[in-house]
């Protein structure tokens, strides 16, 4: 029992007897229902690490554990999961009761994989990150939210890949590989955009012809490398360029009438800068950080209207179901939390306001994508400046977010 007691501190996990049924009969003879309870993201601070990749399950994919019935005898090990019975390759012949591998040692049933391989794969494979910035706020928060993202980028690696949009009444996306001019291509903040109409508009096809079929995603499927890097760049190559457009970013230009709200297209904002990335970069593990002063009253996204004299939804709304754009808003987000899945990246929400920003609707497409959400008062504050800071830089208070 003192083992027992031993592994569950060690690894943060409460099984009813510690142990897996290793076949069909057990599990139907088990009185107690195989579960467990685990403590998510525990610290284990001598984690031992195997320097290569694990043996799987080729059923259900699980891995090869201290749980599994082994066969020395016919090399075959049985999965404790699927009871799918899977054979040893050959570079695990010589195992034996004696001669186990290390992820059938009893005391290691927590345990690391580093694949050779898989690690250089992966350091040549650079962070990127898609800034999505509000520009209907007024001067001051702008000045701080220009300052924080200046250091921000100061804190990228520099093989970081970085892109930028702005949005207001309109989304702009800059065109970072064209230092010497500032140039933008804009697209309406009432009209959703498709990945096609983009790609189209955006003149990704201008140096090489639009593949006539299959899907249009990353260089080796249809994209050039240069049409890319225009709007997504290293960071050691973009910094000057990208520091230009912030210290020239200004309010929303758009006169907002007396009586009514500003003109803020969120929902079409993060779409294009969606479909920027899975037609770039799919697959990549790209977050896409999203910086909101105030609520959404363009696009499909909407979550009030431009009118003053409408409030904004309250927790009795959404109670009474009585909250007229939430369900359209909230199925957007639906699926543009399935686009970000499939495509593998990240939205990460900061919304700065003392108003509403329509987190209520947004946090689908961030809880599905894993990512995180930041709240504060102001751009200026503390908890706003010091959570950005964490994501990208190194160190005891980092988010492990960052390449560096």
């Amino acid at each position: 029992m003192g083992e027992f007691v031993e592994l569950e501190a060690q690894d943060g996990v409460r099984m009813p007897w510690n142990v897996l049924p290793g076949s069909k009969q057990e599990s139907s003879n088990c009185v107690v229902p195989v579960s467990a309870i685990y403590t998510p993201i525990k610290p284990f601070p001598n984690m031992p690490v195997l320097p290569y990749s694990p043996l799987r399950c080729r059923t259900c994919r699980s891995v090869l554990n201290p749980f599994c019935t082994v066969d020395f005898s016919a090399k075959i090990w049985v999965c404790p999961f699927c009871f799918q019975r899977n054979q040893f390759p050959p570079h695990y012949a010589s195992i034996s009761d004696d001669n186990l591998p290390a992820e059938l040692f009893s005391q290691y049933t927590t345990i690391e994989f580093e694949d050779p391989q898989m690690i250089s794969s992966s350091a040549a494979s650079p962070m990127i990150f898609m800034f999505v910035v509000d520009t209907c706020m007024i001067e001051e928060e702008m000045t701080f939210l220009k300052s924080a993202l200046s250091q921000a980028i100061e804190l990228l690696h520099e093989n970081s890949l970085v892109g930028l949009i702005t949005f207001g009444t309109l989304v702009h996306v800059h065109e970072l590989g064209f230092g010497e001019i500032t140039k933008t291509y804009v697209f309406k903040g009432s009209k959703d955009v498709s990945k096609e109409q983009l790609l189209e508009q955006m003149g990704f096809f201008l140096k090489k012809p639009k593949p006539s079929t299959g899907v249009i995603a990353g260089a080796k499927d249809g994209l050039s490398a240069d049409s890319i890097s225009r709007f997504l760049l290293p960071a050691s190559q973009c910094e000057f360029t990208l520091n230009s457009v912030l210290e020239e970013l200004q309010k929303d230009p758009w006169p907002v009438p007396p009586g009514q709200r500003a003109s803020r297209c969120t929902s079409t904002a993060l779409s294009v800068a969606a479909c920027l990335l899975g037609a770039c970069v799919p697959g990549s593990g790209a977050r896409i950080l999203a910086f909101i002063g105030g609520p959404s009253t363009e696009g499909l996204g909407a979550i009030v209207s431009k009118n003053l004299s409408e409030p904004i939804r309250s927790h009795k709304d959404l109670d009474k179901d009585s909250a007229p754009h939430y369900h359209k808003a909230v199925k957007f987000y639906e699926g543009l939390s399935k686009q970000l899945v499939h495509q593998g990246h990240v939205l990460d929400l900061f919304a700065c306001a003392l108003d509403q920003v329509g987190v209520a609707e947004l946090k689908v497409a961030v809880e599905k994508t894993g990512g995180l959400v930041v709240l504060a008062e102001s751009f200026g504050h503390s908890v706003f400046k010091n959570s950005l800071r964490c994501i990208f830089q190194s160190g005891g208070h980092d988010l492990g977010l960052s390449s560096k």
